[in-house]
C-alpha cells in the first residue's frame, strides 16, 4: 500500500511541485495584495487626516485674518482723520475767516483725498494681512507637522519671536506707508479736482470720472513718468524699503528667517495675482462708494425716484464736499461694515489666500529642514 503510494508520488512529482508552487504563489500574492491594500488604506487615512487638519488650521487662520482686519479699522480711521482733518477746516469756515476761499479749496482736496485714502488703505490692509497671515500660517502648520514627526523644535520657522516681529511690520501701512499714500492721493486729487469750481454742478457721472482719473494717476503711475495699465505701483505703500541683505555671520538665525519671510512677502505682493485681486477689490469698493454717493445725491436733491438719473441729478461742489468728507465713516465704520464685508466675501480673495497657504504648508520635511538651517 505504502509502496504504491510512493510510486504514485514519484511518477507525478513534477505535477505536485508545480501545483505546490502555484498554490504557494497564489498565497504569497494574496498576502502581498492584502498588505498593499492595507498600506494604501493607511496612506489614504493619513492623507485625509492631514487634509482635515490643514483645512481646520486654514479656516482658523482666515477667521483670524477677518478679526484682525476689523480690529484695525478704528486705528486706521483715526490715523487718516488725523492726517486729513476736514472737521477742523469746517469749524474755521463757520467763523467767517478772511481766507474763506482758500479754506474751501483746501477742504475740497482733503475731503476727496481722505475718502479715496480710506478705500485704498482698507483694500490694501485686507490683502496684505491675507498674505502675511497665510505665509506665516503655512509655516506654523509645517512646524506643527515636524514636531508631530519628532523633529526637534529648534528647526521651527515660525517661532513666537519671529511671528511677532513679522506681523508687527503690518503697522507700516498705518504709519509711514499711510503718510506716503496720503501724499500721493493728495497730488492726484489736486490734478483732477483742483480745477473744478466750488459753484460748478456735479453729477454722478462727474463723480465717476473723478474716481476714474484719480485711480489712473495713482495706480498706474510709473517712476519714468508714464502710465502702465498692466501693473500697479501701489505696493510701494505696503512694504518698508527693502532691507540690506543679511550677509554677516553674526546675524541671528531669527533675523535670517525674518529676512527670508520679508522677501517672500514682497515677491507675493509684487506678483501678478496680487495685482489682479487688488484691482478687483478696488473696483468693488469704488463701485459701492459711487452707489453710496448716488444715494446721498438723491436725498440731498429731494429726489423720490428709486434710481436717480446719473446725468440730471446734480449738486454744486460746495454741497458735495460734506458728503464726500463724511464717507470715511461708512468705509471704515465699526461692525457692521458693508464695504469690508464685501471684500472679505469675494471668492477671488478667498482663493488667493488658499493658494498662498497651500504653497507654504505643503513642503516635505527634508525641504523644510534645508530652508530653515
Amino acid at each position: 500500500m505504502l509502496g504504491s503510494i510512493w510510486n504514485f508520488l514519484k511518477r507525478h512529482k513534477r505535477k505536485f511541485f508545480f501545483t505546490g508552487a502555484v498554490v504557494g504563489g497564489v498565497f504569497v500574492f494574496r498576502k502581498y495584495v492584502q498588505w498593499k491594500v492595507k498600506e494604501f488604506q493607511d496612506k489614504e487615512t493619513a492623507d485625509c487626516l492631514a487634509n482635515a487638519r490643514r483645512q481646520h488650521h486654514f479656516d482658523s487662520n482666515q477667521r483670524t485674518c477677518n478679526t484682525t482686519v476689523l480690529s484695525m479699522l478704528p486705528g486706521l480711521r483715526e490715523a487718516i482723520m488725523k492726517l486729513l482733518d476736514t472737521e477742523a477746516l469746517a469749524c474755521k469756515l463757520k467763523n467767517r475767516p478772511s481766507n474763506k476761499l482758500e479754506l474751501w479749496e483746501d477742504l475740497k482736496i482733503k475731503s476727496f483725498t481722505r475718502t479715496f485714502v480710506a478705500i485704498y488703505s482698507s483694500c490694501v490692509l485686507v490683502l496684505v494681512l491675507r498674505v502675511r497671515l497665510n505665509i506665516i500660517g503655512g509655516y506654523m502648520y509645517l512646524d506643527n507637522l515636524l514636531n508631530r514627526n519628532g523633529t526637534t523644535k529648534d528647526l521651527a520657522v515660525a517661532s513666537q519671536e519671529v511671528q511677532q516681529r513679522y506681523l508687527e511690520s503690518i503697522h507700516y501701512i498705518l504709519g509711514q506707508g499711510l503718510e506716503d499714500l496720503v501724499a500721493a492721493v493728495t497730488k492726484a486729487v489736486e490734478e483732477v479736482v483742483g480745477c473744478i469750481s466750488l459753484k460748478g454742478p456735479l453729477s454722478i457721472c462727474d463723480i465717476e470720472n473723478i474716481v476714474r482719473k484719480t485711480r489712473q494717476k495713482l495706480e498706474y503711475w510709473q517712476e519714468n513718468g508714464y502710465y502702465d495699465s498692466t501693473t500697479t505701483s501701489l505696493y510701494r505703500f505696503m512694504l518698508p524699503p527693502e532691507n540690506t541683505l543679511l550677509m554677516a555671520r553674526y546675524i541671528s538665525r531669527d533675523d535670517q528667517i525674518l529676512d527670508k519671510l520679508s522677501k517672500e512677502t514682497q515677491d507675493m505682493i509684487e506678483s501678478a495675482d496680487f495685482n489682479t485681486v487688488l484691482t478687483l477689490c478696488l473696483d468693488r469698493s469704488f463701485s459701492r462708494l459711487t452707489d453710496t454717493i448716488s444715494e446721498q445725491f438723491r436725498h440731498s436733491c429731494g429726489d423720490t425716484s428709486a434710481i436717480p438719473n446719473p446725468v440730471e441729478t446734480t449738486l454744486p461742489m460746495a454741497k458735495v464736499i460734506p458728503i464726500i468728507s463724511g464717507l470715511i465713516h461708512a468705509v471704515l465704520s465699526d461692525m457692521p461694515n458693508e464695504f469690508i464685508q464685501e471684500l472679505l466675501l469675494i471668492d477671488q480673495v478667498k482663493n488667493f489666500a488658499a493658494n498662498i497657504y497651500e504653497a507654504f504648508s505643503q513642503e516635505d520635511e527634508e525641504t523644510a529642514r534645508q530652508q530653515v538651517l
